[in-house]
């Protein structure tokens, strides 16, 4: 076996070969690095690597696999997006106003994935605050995507959905606010999900809108994907949003297949003005496959889908503002301290550390949540929410 051969494994079959002995974790971790070597100068997935902590992981992964005591992901590599922290790491959201910021502890989500036995190879580059859809709003660099380099690869999970499309990571986790998961996942070609809000703790993501938030994986299967959400999720201490549902309920009759199951098709996402037609003939055939396996297909209604995109105009921005305040410069990351007094240190800071996007968010955020609008624009978009959710609880 090739070692780009080792770098297009499912976690099933590296896991597999792996407690067999053909391979090694610090051989699938190498083949990964090499790989990564080789293609990233053009993809440019990864802000940052961490070989001290892959050499570190890689080598626990074998002592726990020769004892036979292995966890579930012992020895496999993953990409890690630049909102989530890990103690030691430094993690800047793709922004220079972080830059330099390294978290003292490891969020709620890679910590799970880091004691089922993941091996973490870096982190992979964003929009700066998850605020993007292409990954060309991070402060670093762009990244490219690994089919075309002359194309995006979506975002704002953008270097996750890279990473693992180009073989340099089994799995990676995103983050998903308005379809940064799901849409780097279309673009290159790889599994992506956003699970349900709570379902994942979000205790160690750096917030963009904290009610919209949820972390997620991305992968090169389903079941992959799903491996990684039923370590990942569960209830936790640290997050009061969180579920209390069980974590590994995800993997229940998986293998069950979709026979019987009656899935919604929104007539409002289905029939759409100027949904190019290799899109409609992707989703016609993925139709046609649930129905040959025994799904019912059903048409249904979401009748408020329209005002969906400007209630989250209004939500996320004004999230995104009262989450963002606290980065003054002052305890961590980027500091202007030559300003004449502490006033000018906040401004300049803040306008230094922050690209176009985000404060074009925070603006409008502001705005919307200033005196005298707050009822006309946020409670008014918490409102459509309300419909919105209605609409799905009703279909």
């Amino acid at each position: 076996m090739t070692s780009d051969d080792l770098t297009q494994l499912t976690i099933t079959d590296a896991s597999r070969l792996l407690r067999l002995g053909s391979i090694s974790s610090a051989d699938l971790v190498t083949a990964h690095v090499e790989r990564i070597e080789r293609v990233d100068k053009h993809v440019k997935a990864y802000l940052r690597f961490t070989p001290e902590l892959w050499e570190k992981q890689a080598e626990e992964a074998d002592r726990r696999i020769r004892q036979g005591d292995a966890p579930p992901l012992a020895g496999i590599p993953i990409a890690v997006k630049d909102v989530l922290c890990v103690r030691g790491v430094e993690t800047t959201a793709g922004s220079q106003i972080l830059r330099g910021f390294k978290p003292p502890y490891t969020g709620t989500a890679v910590a799970r994935l880091f004691e089922a036995g993941a091996v973490m190879l870096g982190v992979t580059n964003c929009d700066e605050f998850a605020m993007g859809s292409s990954t060309e709003n991070s402060s670093y660099f762009p990244t490219r995507n690994p089919w075309d380099l002359q194309r995006v690869p979506g975002g704002s999970s953008g270097g996750s959905a890279a990473a693992v499309a180009a073989g340099e990571a089994m799995i990676a986790l995103g983050t998903d606010t308005g379809g940064s998961i799901r849409q780097p996942a279309a673009l290159c070609g790889v599994v992506g999900m956003k699970p349900t809000y709570g379902r994942v703790s979000r205790y160690g993501l750096i917030a963009f809108a904290s009610s919209l938030d949820q972390i997620g994986p991305l992968a090169r299967s389903v079941d992959d994907a799903a491996i990684v959400l039923s370590l990942m999720g569960g209830l936790d201490p640290l997050d009061a949003t969180s579920s209390d549902r069980p974590r590994m309920e995800v993997l229940n009759n998986f293998g069950a297949g979709v026979k019987g199951m009656r899935l919604g098709v929104p007539r409002e996402y289905y029939d759409v003005k100027g949904v190019e037609p290799g899109v409609k003939a992707a989703i016609d055939a993925a139709l046609f496959i649930l129905r040959q396996a025994g799904a019912e297909i059903v048409d249904v209604s979401l009748p408020h889908t329209d005002y969906g995109l400007a209630a989250y105009y209004i939500i996320a921005p004004a999230e995104c503002s009262s989450n963002l305040a606290r980065f003054d410069g002052v305890k961590y990351g980027l500091s202007e301290v030559d300003a004449p007094n502490i006033t000018e240190e906040y401004q300049q800071t803040r306008r230094k550390g922050f690209g176009t996007e985000v404060r074009r968010r925070v603006m409008l955020g502001t705005y919307a949540l200033s005196s005298g609008y707050y009822d006309a624009y946020y409670l008014q978009a918490q409102k459509v929410r309300t419909l919105i959710k209605r609409d799905f609880d009703e279909a």
